[in-house]
């Protein structure tokens, strides 16, 4: 059976214009107002006429972009067989505009383009439709801070969505901080509402050859967090979540080939799964001009997976406004009881899958990172719908290269340049 969502990219592709002109709309009304309304710009803050003089924040916009370039030779699209050889280039523009002293509004805005040789493997023509995507992704929030009870709730919605699969999201988070500062305690939860077009590797589209119950899956998480200053030089941070999947958790067009025959199934796995990742953060000041960021992170499922994350990254000042950043990460995990490569699964098997993100490996991954980010901004220029004086405010690269044990090798650099209004 092959499902088709034309209705859903219809009204996804309404809400997410409705979700930028708002914004749009909103962002033009906000700054031409501020310019009306300016009566002293003092370090490009804006002071309204008010009988508090109250001071509102800069409107701050970051623009992200990231190339990501990995191959291999296990690819779950042909049985764990197959190139994995990948091209993605994304886009992120983040706005966060304060609505008045406590409250902002933020947005992301993300389109990222991939090209990938494995999933080009769905059709056994080459240079098939499926060798490219777009992947378009919008969210919106909303967070008021109440600075005398050291309290802050919040609230963000959104949506993303490609060729084959659309999703749409709902989430709220709460805090609470000690007087003094030196404490805090978060709660989120988010909820994700998903579903797939149904495509099956073109030799199983015939009727009966490939089936699933369902295009649908829903996503539930609530994520714990507490973080504490021990001293002037020491911070810690701990953290826990519990995540609920149920509906189609395979993917339709992953290949599993079989000991006893040549003809593939589709990838089958259970129609729930529950995960409990649960880390740990210190940074500790060693010394002008050195801090230590730290992380572990203990990962299980119920699909049979165990991992442990360890990652250290030494931040050194060179400057009070530059630094850099090198770092390390190590990953290891145990394989889902659901796994096996290319002819391993058994026909009786009740669940079968030959992606190797799910098998047993280790991995690491190493970079380094740069920032310039001067007191006073690297450069000033006028507002485009004001007469404020905007300024970019820094500038961060990271770079780094990925190698796992069973082959796949990666590189990928990410930019973010910071600006405020």
């Amino acid at each position: 059976m092959l499902f088709t969502i034309p209705k859903l990219k219809i009204l996804f592709l309404k809400s997410l214009l409705n979700y930028l002109l708002f914004t749009i709309i909103y962002f033009l009304c906000h700054t031409s107002l501020i310019a009306q309304n300016n009566q002293t710009i003092d370090e490009g803050k804006t002071t309204l006429p008010t009988d508090s003089s109250v001071v509102l924040e800069d409107i701050d916009v970051n623009f992200l972009f990231h190339y990501y370039e990995q191959d291999g030779n296990h690819s779950a699209v042909t049985g764990g067989l197959g190139t994995e050889e990948l091209q993605d280039i994304s886009g992120t523009i983040i706005l966060n505009i304060p609505l008045d002293t406590s409250s902002y509004f933020n947005m992301s805005l993300n389109v990222n383009h991939y090209s990938s040789a494995s999933t080009d493997r769905i059709n056994t023509a080459m240079s098939s439709a499926s060798s490219s995507d777009v992947r378009t992704q919008v969210s919106l929030g909303y967070k008021k801070f109440n600075a005398l009870r050291s309290k802050a709730f919040g609230f963000h919605m959104g949506g993303s969505m490609e060729s084959d699969y659309i999703s749409n999201f709902l989430g709220a988070d709460w805090m609470l901080a000690s007087k003094d500062g030196n404490r805090e305690f978060n709660i989120s939860g988010l909820v994700y509402f998903d579903r797939w077009a149904i495509i099956f590797p073109e030799e199983l589209r015939e009727a009966g050859l490939a089936q699933v119950d369902t295009d649908k899956r829903r996503s539930y998480s609530i994520l714990l967090s507490y973080s504490q200053v021990i001293n002037k030089k020491m911070q810690v941070a701990f953290s826990g979540e519990l995540v609920n999947q149920n509906g189609l958790l395979s993917t339709p067009f992953h290949r599993v080939y079989f000991r006893e025959q040549d003809m593939p199934k589709i990838e089958k796995l259970p129609g729930k799964r529950f995960k409990i990742p649960l880390s740990t953060r210190l940074h500790y000041y060693i010394a002008d001009p050195l801090v230590l960021r730290m992380f572990y992170r203990y990962y299980w499922d119920d699909f049979g997976i165990r991992a442990h994350t360890i990652s250290i990254e030494p931040s050194i000042k060179f400057s009070p406004f530059f630094s850099i950043y090198p770092f390390y990460r190590y990953h290891t995990q145990q394989a889902s009881q659901y796994f096996g490569g290319f002819k391993v699964n058994l026909l009786a098997d009740e669940y079968y899958t030959s992606d190797f993100d799910l098998s047993g490996f280790y991995s690491h991954k190493a970079g380094i990172g740069f920032r310039y980010s001067p007191v006073f901004g690297i450069s000033r220029f006028r507002h485009p719908f004001s007469k404020k004086i905007a300024q970019f405010k820094s500038v961060n690269v990271r770079y780094a290269q990925y190698k796992r044990q069973d082959g796949l090798i990666a590189f990928m650099i990410g930019t973010d340049f910071a600006f405020s209004f």
